[in-house]
């Protein structure tokens, strides 16, 4: 008789100061000199929850320091502090009252992966998405003007947020409206400029304290009564001036007074500035800070990248948990489709907006190093940039996720689709993504794209599909083409060795039945399969099939089902306003909605679907084979019937 494996133990760090820390306010009774301690202790604890339940590790490792900080000097939750992205918050969390619930993060119906408005007063602001800490902060502080309130903001931007000009656009405001916004650049790999010791920080807290400031807005008022013209010239002067030593020249002339570059792991060079900041703070403040990603976990100092996002891990080795696939994932199959037609034509070329590796377009990279450009985070750009490549003959894949496809819309319409400029937009992350939760999930695309003229807009149904849309957009040139697929890996079909050309507007019927018609777009198409297998066993025989395409509509494939059939199901991994919603249409406007059809169409619900594991997620919203059944059943009221169907 085999012995039961004994489950392992997880023991947790020995955390006797943080064990004292409850929320903020309590780190006004730690002395600085044991904040050292708390650090380590802090780093410790998160080091521990995210070996538990995975996430984002490298980010929040590199501000433990920073939010310790800025916590004890601000008075938070009133001081409002926002963090970019969020996906640094987990220090943040165990100090703002949900340590209890850390090993519950990104799990269903646990703590968010991000910041939150619904989960805490401390997370004023909720982000996942890169570059809004500064417009968002703005906000609040010419609210807190207007309310006539002494309230601190503090906006912390970094991990490559700068490279997004949402941020520019927002530092241009607040230093035209000489707003009390402080921004904290966490500059975690040393993008700007590293910070050079002991006179790095003695000049930031000479600069930062109340006689250097103070002269300043007296400088600034006197030379006001000279006039514009000679107040400009002087200001420039003498910021031209500190620019060359302290390297603030761009953030000054953008209306920000720059105090930086110091150590963001050093309490010595952080905490004085940080008082200074607070006491003596005139207008828009920028404190230029330096750390390391992953600080304080050799395995994520040595490998930033590979410990940005983990799995469960081993906290001794390092080593992530990974399940051994049974079959590729899609983001790979997606890249290595693409790289062999890129083989084959050297107009090919990848763009990504800082998504290399979740892209895939890294494989490209290595291959064809010239032929792909990472952008940074920057979407409106990639999609301008793509265009302009397309205009010029070349075949550009801009590779997004969807849920980052929605930040350059605008550019997608007006530089893309009016121009029919054949840009290639592979849509990675369509439909439900797990962990992420609502604001990373690949809700909208089919809706937005498919409302416009021109653009034709395909799911691939299994990886073996996405390998032929790689090729049918590689060959298409007539305009703007996208293609989505999911997170994680394909559904095991035997994939060809290169891509079949589609043609455009056609699906395919996968099997053949008489009463019921269940047309999917996208990789519901295996759960549709389940489906007709039961509702053939209820004697309901079922047609399978698969749309492709959204735009065109393969309007002969509809008819035929619409004619032949007393239900039509439409399923798809997107919000209403998409598939179902082109489908409709054409139903109505060409009269054939009025013979009896019993048609009901299968989206994302209408609501932000919380964080759990993608099948539950799609069991929820009845787009799994139990839904699609009863969805079916319902529709031909048979009730009873579908109860015995469905028993286990």
């Amino acid at each position: 008789m085999m012995k039961k494996r004994p489950k392992p133990v997880t023991t947790r760090p020995d955390t006797p100061l943080l064990d004292k820390v409850h929320f903020p306010s309590d780190l006004k009774g730690i002395d600085d000199k044991d904040l050292p301690q708390l650090a380590r202790e802090l780093r410790d604890e998160m080091i521990s929850a995210v070996s538990v339940t995975g996430g984002h590790l490298g980010a929040g490792l590199g501000v433990v320091e920073l939010t310790i900080a800025i916590h004890k000097v601000f008075n938070t939750p009133d001081d409002r502090l926002i963090f970019d992205v969020g996906h640094q918050c987990y220090p943040h969390k165990i100090l703002t009252g949900r340590r209890d619930r850390i090993r519950t993060l990104r799990q269903e119906g646990g703590l968010s992966g991000f910041t939150r408005r619904a989960e805490s007063e401390y997370d004023p602001f909720g982000a996942a998405h890169s570059s809004t800490s500064i417009s968002a902060g703005l906000g609040m502080a010419v609210a807190a003007d207007l309310d006539g309130k002494d309230r601190k903001v503090i906006a912390v931007i970094g991990d490559g947020a700068l490279s997004a000009g949402m941020a520019y656009e927002a530092l241009n405001n607040a230093g035209a409206l000489d707003a009390r916004l402080i921004v904290i650049l966490n500059d975690n790999d040393m993008s700007i400029a590293p910070p050079t010791g002991a006179m790095s920080a003695y000049l930031a807290r000479l600069a930062s304290g109340r006689t250097y400031m103070g002269m300043r807005d007296l400088g600034k008022k006197l030379t006001a009564y000279l006039g514009k013209t000679v107040d400009r010239a002087i200001t420039r002067a003498v910021e031209h001036a500190r620019g060359y030593v302290t390297g603030g020249t761009m953030f000054e002339e953008m209306g920000f007074y720059h105090i930086g570059p110091i150590d963001g792991h050093s309490f010595e060079h952080l905490l004085p500035v940080l008082r200074n900041v607070r006491d003596n703070q005139r207008g828009p403040v920028l404190i230029h800070v330096v750390t390391q990603k992953g600080k304080g976990y050799p395995p994520a100092e040595a490998a930033a990248d590979k410990y940005h996002g983990v799995n469960k891990f081993d906290v001794i080795t390092g080593a992530q948990a990974k399940a051994k696939p049974n079959a590729p994932a899609y983001t790979a199959v997606f890249a290595d489709a693409l790289v062999e037609e890129a083989r084959l034509d050297e107009k090919i070329v990848g763009i990504t907006a800082a998504m290399p590796s979740g892209t895939g377009l890294d494989k490209l990279a290595d291959v064809f190093p010239k032929r792909c450009f990472d952008v940074g985070i920057a979407e409106q750009h990639a999609v301008t940039f793509a265009a302009g490549l397309a205009a010029e003959g070349y075949k550009p894949f801009c590779a997004l996720y969807s849920t980052f496809l929605q930040r350059g819309y605008d550019q997608v319409v007006h530089d893309v689709a009016i121009q029919g400029l054949p840009v290639r937009f592979p849509i990675d992350r369509a439909g439900f993504v797990g962990a992420d939760g609502p604001t990373h999930a690949g809700s909208f695309d089919t809706g937005f794209l498919a409302a416009l003229p021109g653009f034709v807009v395909m799911a691939a149904a299994d990886e073996a599909e996405l390998k032929h849309m790689v090729r049918t957009a590689a060959a298409y040139d007539e305009g703007p083409i996208s293609f989505r697929y999911p997170r994680g890996e394909g559904v095991g079909v035997e994939l060809p060795a290169r891509g079949d050309i589609l043609e455009i507007g056609k699906g395919r019927v996968i099997k053949q039945g008489s009463k019921v018609a269940l047309l999917s777009f996208g990789t519901r198409l295996a759960d549709c399969l389940l489906a007709a297998e039961e509702l053939d066993a209820a004697g309901l025989s079922t047609t399978v099939a698969d749309a492709r395409f959204a735009k065109p509509l393969d309007t002969a494939l509809i008819h035929d089902l619409v004619k032949n059939h007393e239900v039509l199901v439409t399923i798809e991994e997107g919000a209403a306003g998409g598939f179902a919603a082109q489908v409709l249409q054409h139903l109505a406007t060409n009269g054939l909605l009025d013979h009896g059809l019993k048609i009901r169409p299968l989206v994302l619900p209408d609501l932000w679907m919380e964080q759990a594991k993608p099948e539950a997620m799609y069991e929820k919203a009845g787009l799994d084979r139990a839904g699609i059944v009863r969805t079916v059943f319902e529709a031909l009221g048979q009730g009873g019937l579908k109860a015995r169907v469905l028993a286990p």
